[in-house]
């Protein structure tokens, strides 16, 4: 048990916590076991529980590694920038890599899907493609 606990501290190298009224956010730097760091960050609600009368934190956990965090950290920055000013950011400009004989259909061909859509084990007439 020790080790385990051990191991866990480890693991930690920086934490970072935030209070936002009934939430609190932890931004919590770990290590994998090959030196690897990785983000994790930890949204915190405190609940009550009416059955036995007590309060429990529910929390829900989302991990970042590092090849993501670019990608990441601009998709929040535009969407914030979006909400802060109502406004759609510009799409960034990207070259186009050349086009070959098996290219793939154009967006606009793909069917719609949708975040419900998602669900495991479930299709939909919408995400049916034709055989």
């Amino acid at each position: 048990m020790e080790e385990t606990e051990n191991t866990e501290r480890r693991e930690e190298i920086f934490s970072e916590v935030v209070r936002a009224g009934k939430r609190t956010y932890f931004f919590d730097v770990k290590e994998t076991r090959n030196k690897e760091r990785y983000l994790t960050i930890t949204e915190s609600k405190r609940r009550f529980n009416n059955e036995s009368g007590k309060f429990f934190y529910e929390k829900h956990k989302l991990f970042l590694y590092k090849e993501d965090f670019e990608k990441f950290s601009n998709g929040l920055k535009s969407v914030i920038d979006f909400i802060e000013s109502s406004k759609s950011p510009e799409p960034p400009v990207v070259d186009e890599p050349e086009k070959t004989d098996s290219e793939t259909l154009p967006v606009t061909d793909l069917p719609e899907v949708k975040f419900e859509d998602l669900d495991a084990g479930e299709t939909t007439e919408e995400t049916k493609t034709e055989e």
